[in-house]
């Protein structure tokens, strides 16, 4: 497995990563022992990037204590990330990055994940109620504490990562990117000016990008495909479509269509890694192959030519889309 590097501060990780969340949430039910079973295939296919958050397990720490116990024999050998910035309220799921919230999250992180330190803390949604400057100046004290490694930044826009990195440098940026979503490519310009390296989730269009979606109303009540808008009719067959034709170009090289799909993130630039997450040993093989696969110019032509602005339907319903500030 390919290694790069996010950001200007050191942080080194596999070209591609795992996302946990849909072990613990969104997805439907999950077993955890699929869950470990992946992560440690994942680690044996070279995979060093593992991806958590307090909310993947909210009030509970499931997803992070199962990601702790899975790496636990080769803790050593990867990259933790998880994230801290939302809280629970009488109207449902608010945000909150105050310094002492950001501190408790952390230890409960720690305590979670059975480790004396985080490589990776994000804030997972940027806080307007919070200045972005006391979320950074709070996890600088617990970076010169020990406690984390690497600062980063999840939906966030270009002031913010600016006001942020000018407190403590941001390595990375988390945000949702893949053949369906091309939104953030508007980011590139300040990654680049900064040094600040690029994380894509749901590089995989929520699984939509795999040739094994299904229209809205057909998966477990919980799973959030049901209400996403690109599950919904009219969008829908577009999307089937479009990843049909690129399923065609895929065939002729011999390759899958989520392997074509994580192989063209990774030519969009050396900071670019995405993180696709999945509870199948056999389809962390496919997602790991990605980094293997080469891409000519004809074949991004012929990518552009199927999907030239993204996929059909918003990634988020009304009033959910982050703002980037």
């Amino acid at each position: 497995m390919q290694h790069r590097t996010l950001g200007s501060q050191g942080l080194e990780v596999s070209a591609i990563g795992y996302g946990s969340m849909d072990l613990t949430m969104a997805y439907g039910p999950g077993d955890e022992q699929e869950g470990v079973a992946a992560i440690r295939r994942a680690h044996e296919l070279g995979v060093t990037f593992f991806d958590t958050a307090e909310l993947y397990g909210w009030g509970t720490g499931s997803n992070e204590i199962l990601l702790g116990n899975a790496v636990k024999g080769f803790r050593d050998e990867v990259v933790l990330a998880t994230k801290f910035g939302f809280e629970r309220t009488e109207q449902g799921l608010g945000l909150n990055s105050r310094p002492d919230n950001i501190r408790k999250v952390t230890d409960n992180s720690l305590r979670y994940l059975g480790v004396d330190h985080i490589d990776v803390l994000y804030q997972h949604r940027v806080d307007p109620d919070v200045p972005i400057e006391d979320v950074a100046g709070t996890v600088k004290e617990l970076i010169d504490a020990g406690k984390v490694k690497y600062f980063g930044l999840s939906e966030a826009g270009p002031q913010t990562i600016r006001k942020a990195h000018s407190v403590q440098p941001v390595s990375v940026l988390q945000t949702e990117y893949s053949l369906f979503e091309r939104d953030v490519e508007q980011l590139f310009p300040v990654l680049d000016e900064l040094g600040v390296g690029f994380v894509a989730y749901s590089p995989l269009g929520r699984g939509f990008i795999t040739g094994a979606a299904k229209p809205a109303g057909e998966y477990d009540a919980t799973d959030m495909r049901n209400f996403d808008p690109r599950w919904q009719s009219g969008n829908f067959e577009k999307n089937v479509d479009a990843v049909n034709k690129l399923a065609d170009l895929a065939a002729t090289k011999g390759i899958t269509v989520s392997q074509l799909a994580l192989a063209w993130l990774l030519t969009r630039g050396e900071h670019v890694v995405p993180i696709p997450g999945t509870r199948s040993p056999k389809r962390i093989e496919e997602n790991a192959g990605a980094a293997d696969v080469s891409l000519a110019e004809a074949d991004l032509a012929s990518i552009d030519a199927i999907l030239p602005r993204g996929g059909f339907g918003a990634r988020y319903a009304e009033g959910h889309v982050p703002t980037w500030i």
